[in-house]
């Protein structure tokens, strides 16, 4: 099973979009990392500020310090079990330790006894485990008044602000972000589409040259396409001064074989016996057999160019005309149901060949009536989308099934009465396969014998 083929558009888009959002993730991380560092610095000067004022009451009385609510501003220090603690540890033997109402009766561990390094003179900063379970941003420093005492004073608050904080901000940054993210892919939707948008226009334009609207690529490219048109236009023009070039050695060669066979003939004529009747009987076959290839040539150099587009009903309807000025002592009826939106990819004279044929044989055999119908749509046995049929039928004898693919050969006549060479039906056979189509004969529903045409679509 063939590997699907990928889209060049996608696979940009997709790039694209990959890589943004990459980008956008590591943004946010760092800006969500820069801003819990903000919300903490901030949060350590609030408790710096409740250090100092700890830190004045320990000077003006450095044995027994008294912290009342006035002296901090905030009685949260005074709720037990509030998240907000502060502790002064007067170092010596023993230690001393006081605290505030809010805090255990355990107390704190000191952070220098949990080995929590200094971060400048003598200020210690950690998160704590608070008596619930709560998590506590704490604040250390070392105080030393001399005679009166080393002390160690710690404040410790709930740090459920910081973490709300810092979730408010996340969750506005994802949202925020979630927007640009969108914004982005919208934006480089459009860059994708309309950077490939020459490529589409190339896409398209060949599909014009493919069913012979345009014969090469115009229009303004931009440079990094112009050359790529350029080389398709190049390409078109080799390939039909090459098919050009092949119909006139076909012309050439035609004239060159048709005339010696023809003095042949001529003279062969004139001479009676066996040996002679050999040799008009050989001369006839190298004459037909001359005549068929070149018109496989003929009709190959056609089918290799680019094709033209000729619209069907209006071949038919002087086709029909021409049979009934032709077959009009026999009283023939010839009705036709015709899609006039129907056009061949293919030459006019092709088409005019093939259905001539068809149309032909039918009023040869027919007893008074034919039928012509051209249907849009791929029958069932069509060797390729967009495709057409002429259907041809006719009320005469009709053919046996073993006789229907006798008849497709060339020369061969069943029945020596009819005037005609035996050419047509293989003729419009061979037609038809070099432009991808089909011939299928079967029986009428007239009673006669019915003729299925396929062709390309334009």
């Amino acid at each position: 099973m063939p590997a699907r083929a990928s889209s060049l558009a996608r696979r940009l888009f997709l790039s694209a979009t990959a890589v943004s959002l990459v980008v956008l993730l590591a943004i946010g991380i760092v800006l969500s990392s820069l801003y819990r560092n903000a919300v903490e610095r901030a949060f350590d000067r609030r408790i710096n500020v409740y250090l100092r004022n700890i830190v004045a009451e320990i000077a003006n009385n450095p044995r027994s310090p008294t912290i009342e609510p006035e002296t901090l501003g905030e009685p949260l220090f005074f709720i037990p079990g509030s998240g907000w603690y502060w502790q002064i540890t007067r170092l010596g033997n023993p230690q001393e330790r006081k605290a505030s109402r809010s805090s255990p009766e355990e107390g704190f561990p000191t952070l220098q006894s949990l080995k929590v390094p200094e971060v400048y003179g003598g200020l210690r900063q950690a998160y704590l485990t608070g008596p619930d379970g709560q998590r506590l941003r704490a604040v250390e420093r070392y105080l030393d008044l001399g005679e009166d005492g080393r002390f160690f004073l710690m404040i410790a608050g709930d740090s459920f602000e910081i973490d709300d904080e810092v979730s408010g901000f996340n969750d506005a940054l994802l949202l925020t972000f979630g927007f640009i993210g969108l914004a982005f892919m919208a934006i480089i939707w459009f860059q994708v589409r309309y950077g490939l948008r020459p490529l589409k226009n190339i896409s398209e334009a060949l599909s014009e040259i493919r069913s012979g609207k345009i014969d090469r690529l115009q229009g303004i490219f931009p440079k990094e396409v112009a050359p790529l048109a350029g080389e398709v236009n190049a390409l078109l023009d080799t390939n039909r001064e090459i098919v050009d070039r092949a119909r006139t050695h076909v012309g050439n060669l035609a004239h060159a074989l048709k005339t010696p066979l023809s003095v042949l003939m001529n003279e062969s004529g004139n001479v009676q016996g066996p040996v002679a009747e050999k040799i008009r009987e050989q001369l006839g076959v190298m004459r037909d057999q001359v005549q068929r290839h070149l018109d496989r040539a003929r009709i190959a150099a056609r089918v290799a160019v680019i094709s033209a587009t000729v619209e069907v009903a209006p071949v038919v309807d002087t086709l029909v005309r021409t049979m009934e000025k032709i077959y009009r002592e026999r009283g023939l009826e010839l009705r036709t149901q015709l899609n006039p939106a129907l056009s061949f990819r293919g030459e006019q004279q092709d088409i005019e060949e093939m259905v001539g044929n068809l149309v032909d044989n039918a009023c040869k055999w027919a007893v008074s009536r034919v039928d012509i119908e051209i249907f849009a749509g791929d029958p069932p046995h069509a060797s390729q989308p967009g495709s057409f049929r002429i259907v041809v039928d006719d009320d005469g004898p009709g053919l046996a099934p073993e006789e229907r693919e006798e008849v497709l050969h060339r020369g061969k006549r069943l029945d020596e009465s009819k005037p005609g060479t035996g050419l047509g039906l293989s003729i419009v056979l061979e037609l038809a396969k070099l432009y991808g189509g089909t011939l299928q004969l079967g029986a009428s529903p007239l009673g006669g014998l019915r003729a299925e045409l396929v062709l390309p679509a334009a």
